[in-house]
């Protein structure tokens, strides 16, 4: 095989972020009795998405991130409820550990396994949310290893988090490792800086207006197999 270990990021490369984020918000207002408009599911994947940005770049905390994004959303629509931020931030990371699964990712990750192909997750997500989620879906045996930016004291794109993922894979050679996730500024850029292949999972064929250039580009987690085994 072309590569002896795949590095797969977690949200909307293998699960479906998108999905997960709705049913944990369309939930936790379920519980404080008030209806999850478009204009709230909207206006918190703004802001969450700033957040976590801000997050890659260092500006906030995880800790601070996670209450930040439901102190200015219930700021922003003027929600009253008995839940302050962080009692909201608490329900919502409950549901938001439900699984959601991008198209093909069982297929492929259970004809990967079957291969004997090494995978192992890397990810910038809240810890408990990551191994819930993971745990509970078909993928739960499919990853070697999960590293969490929580454990590794960095993040995507910083290298740190590729040494603690390098040191838990017993330090494979660069040259065999590939990184495949959808965010350039965090897997793509990350991948790069640490001097590793990478593979950019671009399901909606969004242009790059960026600098930052993969060394491949997929449009279906199907066609990771045609990577993989090339020569």
């Amino acid at each position: 095989m072309r590569y002896n270990v795949i590095l797969f990021d977690a949200d909307e490369t293998l699960y479906d972020y998108a999905k997960s984020e709705a049913f944990a918000l369309s939930a936790v207002f379920g519980e404080i009795d008030q209806e999850c408009t478009d204009a709230i599911v909207d206006s918190y994947r703004r802001i969450n998405q700033q957040l976590w940005r801000d997050f890659e770049q260092g500006k906030v905390t995880q800790s601070d991130l996670r209450t930040a994004r439901f102190d200015r959303l219930l700021a922003e629509h003027d929600i009253k409820c008995a839940l302050d931020a962080n009692a909201f931030s608490d329900v919502y990371i409950k549901y938001l550990g439900h699984s959601f699964l991008m198209e093909g990712a069982e297929e492929l990750c259970s004809q990967l396994a079957e291969r004997g192909q090494r995978m192992a997750i890397i990810t910038n997500g809240i810890k408990e949310v990551q191994f819930n989620r993971i745990s509970g879906s078909a993928l739960c045996d499919s990853f070697e290893c999960i590293i969490v930016s929580e454990d590794a004291g960095s993040q995507k794109p910083h290298e740190g988090i590729f040494d603690y993922a390098f040191d838990k894979l017993n330090h494979p050679d660069k040259k065999e490792v590939l990184i495949v996730g959808d965010s350039l500024t965090s897997d793509i850029q990350g991948g790069i800086r640490y001097g590793i292949d990478t593979c950019w999972y671009n399901p909606l064929r969004k242009a790059n207006l960026t600098s930052i250039q993969p060394k491949y580009e997929i449009h279906s987690l199907m066609e990771l197999h045609d990577i993989i085994s090339s020569e």
